[in-house]
């Protein structure tokens, strides 16, 4: 994570703040933010819903309620905050003050080649819920994943250890399980 405060470049540079939608309105803040050409993402997932016709049907839906990260300078996003009313800044404390949650870019590049594979066997994760101490970082080579890097844990309720994806302190996503010939330590 990086903060909007101590580095002055980011007033220019094009950054990804990671955001809220509150009541599940991610989907209408990301259509609100397209029509004004900012670059937003939405991480969805594939869910069994049931309809009103009383079947069952695969629908991609927000893997991760209320969050929307959103790719463009700080001084366009404020703007767009006047006009797209149920947009939030994620932030996090720092002497007193509330500072916008900032994910590098290298880090939400993986993260949405991970999402976008909407493998089913992706599991997601809050920050509380996955120790990254206790792994070891590594990286995917070939297959699906290929050149994804995390780290690779045991994760509760999952029988096998899988690679760890992260957004610092926001959430994480174990990728499907990766035979031991495709993962390389970093």
């Amino acid at each position: 994570m990086e903060e909007v405060g101590k580095n002055r470049t980011n007033e220019k540079k094009r950054v990804w703040f990671a955001m809220s939608a509150p009541y599940s309105k991610e989907l209408e803040a990301q259509q609100l933010l397209e029509k004004e050409d900012i670059e937003s993402f939405v991480p969805l997932c594939y869910k069994i819903v049931k309809r009103r016709d009383g079947k069952k049907a695969r629908v991609l839906k927000p893997a991760i309620p209320n969050y929307i990260f959103v790719r463009t300078t700080r001084a366009v996003i404020q703007e767009a905050k006047n006009r797209v009313l149920i947009l939030q800044y994620l932030t996090r404390r720092e002497n007193g003050k509330n500072i916008p949650i900032i994910v590098p870019d290298n880090q939400m590049e993986q993260f949405i080649r991970v999402i976008n594979t909407y493998n089913e066997n992706l599991v997601f994760l809050k920050p509380e819920e996955v120790n990254l101490k206790k792994g070891t970082p590594v990286r995917i080579v070939g297959g699906a994943f290929d050149g994804i890097e995390g780290i690779f844990i045991k994760v509760k309720g999952i029988r096998n250890r899988r690679v760890v994806v992260q957004i610092a302190g926001i959430t994480a996503v174990a990728i499907a399980e990766v035979t031991q010939d495709l993962i390389e330590v970093l």
